[in-house]
């Protein structure tokens, strides 16, 4: 029947002349004369298209085509359309079916497509809009199908007309409001997120947000379950590259979260979800930065949302039945905030994913006292994200951008949060972040092995105070297993082949592939100036890694894998001197130690003392501020053996010559052959410091005896080691060190002094010989001055 309605609609085009795009183009006659109807036009008669009429049946043939444009015919087909309202359930969704396959029929002709089956299809939903909702659903099967194809349709005119009678029908429905617990707003309006997602016309998709934004603006306090499909729609006009639909969409989408989320939040609680998502799809439009900052400013907005309306999303549960209701708000509310947050941190360039990364922490820094444990260990698991080695950038200097910047951000806030929030975070998350941290110092980036350090420091600092002799006990081996793992060993074997000796030149420090001194030693001024610095972060080896292979005829990938080699050796060198650094920082407090090296210098330098060495504070310095109170002796030992194994590493690369002319020849060099004289010095400092602290701890008598056994023997060790230098260069970097020793030496009790001067003696005496700095000189002579009386040799 309503075909045969399809028909007469075409016979009454053809009966009133009228000349339209719907009539059949009849250059093809063969074509034209198929179709009975079309067969009357005029046109095609007068090309002879019916080629056996008579005028008579001619005649009779037109007045009956006229017929069908009569009065009585268009008021009984009309009456076929209203009367539809009368049918029962079953009919009307066999009648709406039966209409669809109809109008598919009408728009398939690839050159006149007509929409008479299309425009009944309006008319019909209108007559029937009064149905109850649940056979609306029914009709609305095929109706919302039937509208995904046309609004799909390659022919602009027909889409255009599709999404326009959607926007007409989603207006009344809206108008009519909906039921709690019912989601047809959201059957309709799914059409409007199909065409969007299938649709490339430019003309048709700023059609498809502009009806959307018209019903958000005109209908938003009737809208309820139709605001997922809302956001969905903008989802997929996010990441668009018109720049007017994106506006429009952002425009719409940001109304909606300042304004109308005020009002109507109730009503889009269920879409919350949806609405965050879509910000963030606005925020990776790397065409758009000033949109994707915006939209991070939104999702802001939205977490204050959250933190305001805890007991909405725990009062409405949503499609999410089984989520226990005080932890809606984190997986309805949070979550979904943070987990977006750290897509535009891991999708989008480097100005937009810092400032993701600045909003992320902040949320954790500003609402994080709400959090649940359980909700910790979720979004660590999000934000350990960031280092995931399978999820880092494949080009190589995309990796080590993302390393040196937002991997070094990240790691600086994650402490600042995990201080923030020790107490419920250091049971669930210590041992990941230390083994993050561990990580960081493993990786071919100085920057993010620096910032591991300073992180495991700061870290310390701020919460040692609160950690129980377990958590002590972990720290110690995070630090033993950094030290041990960056060790530079191969610093001791590297050979180069025979046929390569010679292939790596010297070059001037132009090279791209240099790393100078100045490089070396920097500090990325991109950290937070309120972090614990490191006192003193200069490299602990005079090199550079140098390569010039144009003149050479060894293959590229060689010389590719030694330059890699050595700068991994140099990071590694880095950190080895970082992490000396930071257990001096740590168990003395970052400055005390440059004090002390100050006051010794002062001392020494004094012409006449007024008070004996033994009576200044006997070592105990005011180190409260430090974590060496917290550490049991067992601990700290732990630290010294690392430090001496340090030392020891330092002191026979430094011994040996011909291995640093290899490394030098081969294009590990500086100013002169690599050394780690840093290395050495202060690795043995940190572990003089350490040992005469617990010498003189009236706390630790128990482990008095052990201490003086190492002590004596380090320190034997030390000045032999001294006494067998050939560089004067090297006696010199010596000397704060000597100052140290001798000075701490002093300053104690004379029962402890004749035990170890007894063993000292002989090798100061050696030193004597040696052409020494002025105040080291005088301290020495304090030192045998000393030993006449405490051996009762003269009178004190």
């Amino acid at each position: 029947i309503l075909r045969c309605i399809s028909q007469l609609e075409l016979a009454q085009l053809i009966g009133t002349g009228v000349k339209t795009k719907y009539i059949t183009n009849p250059s093809n006659s063969s074509a034209s004369s198929s179709h009975p109807i079309e067969a009357f036009d005029p046109e095609v008669i007068a090309r002879g298209g019916i080629q056996n009429l008579d005028r008579q049946r001619l005649a009779h043939f037109h007045e009956t085509v006229g017929e069908t444009s009569s009065q009585s015919v268009v008021v009984a087909v009309d009456r076929i359309f209203t009367g539809s309202v009368k049918l029962d359930g079953d009919a009307i969704v066999e009648f709406t079916k039966a209409l669809c396959q109809v109008s598919l029929d009408e728009l398939a002709s690839p050159t006149h497509p007509r929409m008479f089956s299309l425009q009944k299809i309006v008319e019909i939903s209108y007559y029937n809009m009064g149905r109850i909702r649940l056979q609306w659903s029914r009709i609305w099967q095929y109706l919302g199908d039937h509208f995904n194809k046309v609004g799909c349709y390659p022919n602009e005119d027909i889409a255009f007309f599709a999404v326009d009678s959607i926007r007409q029908l989603s207006m009344k429905f809206i108008e009519k409001g909906e039921f709690a617990n019912f989601r047809f707003q959201k059957d309709f309006l799914r059409p409007f997120e199909h065409i969007m997602k299938r649709n490339r016309s430019p003309t048709i998709r700023d059609m498809v947000v502009r009806c959307v934004a018209q019903m958000v603006n005109s209908q938003a306090a009737n809208i309820k379950s139709g605001w997922k499909n809302i956001f969905s729609t903008f989802h997929l006009a996010a990441s668009d590259h018109d720049e007017g639909i994106v506006e429009l969409a952002f425009q719409t989408t940001g109304k909606i979260i300042s304004s109308i989320c005020e009002k109507h939040f109730t009503a889009i609680i269920d879409s919350f979800q949806d609405a965050v998502k879509c910000l963030s799809e606005f925020a990776c439009n790397a065409a758009f930065p000033d949109t994707s900052m915006e939209a991070i400013r939104l999702i802001r907005n939205c977490a204050k949302y959250v933190a305001e309306k805890p007991h909405m999303f725990r009062e409405h549960a949503g499609e999410e039945m089984n989520v226990p209701e005080d932890d809606r708000v984190w997986v309805r509310g949070w979550f979904p905030v943070l987990f977006e947050l750290s897509c535009v941190i891991n999708r989008c360039k480097l100005d937009v994913r810092t400032r993701g990364l600045t909003v992320m922490f902040e949320i954790m820094k500003t609402y994080g006292d709400s959090f649940q444990q359980h909700w910790w260990r979720d979004l660590f698991r999000i934000i350990f994200r960031i280092f995931d080695n399978m999820k880092l950038p494949e080009q190589l200097s995309e990796k080590s951008e993302w390393m040196t910047t937002t991997c070094n951000h990240a790691l600086y806030a994650i402490v600042d949060v995990f201080t923030q929030y020790y107490d419920n975070l250091h049971d669930i998350l210590l041992l990941d972040l230390y083994q993050m941290l561990h990580w960081c110092v493993q990786q071919d980036n100085e920057q993010l092995a620096r910032s591991g350090t300073n992180c495991l420091e700061n870290l310390v600092i701020s919460n040692g105070n609160k950690f129980s002799s377990a958590v002590w006990d972990q720290t110690c081996s995070c630090m033993l297993d950094i030290f041990k793992s960056t060790i530079p060993h191969n610093l001791l074997t590297w050979k180069a082949d025979n046929d390569e000796s010679q292939s790596v030149s010297r070059q001037d420090t132009n090279n791209d592939n240099d790393v100078d001194d100045k490089s070396i030693n920097s500090v990325d001024s991109s950290m937070d100036t309120n972090k614990l610095k490191r006192a003193d972060s200069s490299i602990s080896i005079n090199s550079t890694v140098s390569v010039d292979s144009r003149d050479q005829k060894i293959p590229r990938s060689k010389i590719s894998s030694d330059i890699k080699l050595f700068q991994g050796l140099l990071i590694k060198c880095v950190v080895q001197l970082e992490l000396i650094q930071t257990i001096d920082n740590i168990v003395f407090f970052p400055t005390t130690s440059k004090k002390e090296d100050a006051e010794n210098l002062a001392l020494a330098q004094a012409g006449k003392e007024e008070v004996p060495y033994y009576m200044y504070d006997s070592g105990q310095q005011h180190e409260d501020q430090g974590m060496y109170q917290f550490l049991n002796s067992a601990q700290l030992i732990h630290l010294v053996d690392c430090l001496l194994e340090s030392h020891h590493f330092a002191k026979k690369f430094n011994s040996n010559h011909e291995q640093r002319n290899v490394l030098w020849k081969a294009g590990f060099k500086g100013k002169a052959k690599p050394n780690l004289l840093k290395q050495e010095t202060q690795s043995l400092a940190c572990l003089f410091r350490i040992l005469f602290r617990m010498y003189n701890d009236d706390s630790r008598q128990d482990a008095w005896p052990d201490i003086e056994k190492k002590l004596l023997g380090v320190c034997r060790d030390a000045l032999e080691y001294f006494l067998s230098l050939q560089s004067d260069s090297h006696r010199e970097a010596w000397s704060s060190l000597m100052l140290l020793l001798l000075t701490r030496l002093l300053k104690m009790s004379d029962e402890r002094f004749r035990v170890h001067a007894a063993v000292y003696y002989p090798l100061l005496c050696e030193v004597i010989m040696f052409d020494l700095k002025l105040e080291l000189r005088s301290i020495l002579k304090k030192f045998l001055l000393r030993i006449a009386p405490t051996f009762n040799i003269t009178e004190a």
